[in-house]
């Protein structure tokens, strides 16, 4: 099933990112940089504008910032690929981020008395953390898990959308955003564990159940 961003878009952005990456590392910059940097500018968009109830100026930022995952990738790959620590370290930074943006959105939504908007925003990082988790096992175990409707990007596309619109004056879109996302995160777990066990059947020796 195509993914929601897709691969065309995802091919235009790196294009657009590519220079910036090259004039990044000629300046000596490196892309555990770049991957640090860019969590704190998705903290300081969440927690320092989304969770106050700036919610474009935030989600804005947030957008911006959440964008540094195809810049330091562009250029690991440019440096000479991805390092061990490199890798661990995005996906760490990743789960700090996502953390903070749910977070902050549950704790505005609290604040606003929308009880089923936070229900929404929890279930969306609990699924969020269960579809990098699902991914990260099965590779773990050697094999693959690129499928599902619903990656990070998609995620946080999603959820900044609603913000920016609840911020604009269409106040349930936030709410929707969040409860379609939990939809499409929890279909995103399912599809890739269905995907790990095909392939954990076809790996397993003949005769064992």
């Amino acid at each position: 099933m195509a993914k929601i961003f897709q691969v065309s878009a995802r091919a235009g952005m790196t294009r657009v990112v590519e220079p910036i990456a090259r004039a990044l590392l000629r300046a000596g910059v490196t892309p555990n940089a770049v991957t640090v940097a860019g969590t704190v500018g998705v903290l300081v968009g969440a927690l320092g504008f989304g969770a106050r109830g700036h919610l474009v100026a935030g989600a804005l930022i947030v957008t911006l910032f959440a964008l540094t995952d195809l810049l330091d990738g562009t250029m690991a790959r440019m440096s000479g690929g991805s390092t061990r620590f490199g890798a661990f370290l995005d996906s760490s930074m990743d789960r700090v981020a996502d953390s903070a943006v749910f977070g902050a959105v549950a704790y505005w939504l609290a604040t606003q008395g929308h009880h089923s908007g936070v229900a929404a925003a929890l279930v969306c990082l609990a699924a969020g953390s269960l579809v990098s988790y699902v991914k990260a096992r099965a590779e773990g175990l050697g094999m693959t898990c690129n499928v599902g409707i619903a990656e990070r990007t998609e995620r946080l596309l999603i959820v900044g959308v609603g913000g920016i619109l609840t911020g604009v004056g269409v106040d349930p879109a936030l709410e929707i955003a969040l409860w379609l996302l939990a939809a499409v995160s929890i279909f995103t777990v399912g599809q890739r564990m269905t995907h790990v066990y095909r392939q954990a059947q076809q790996l397993q020796p003949d005769g064992q159940a």
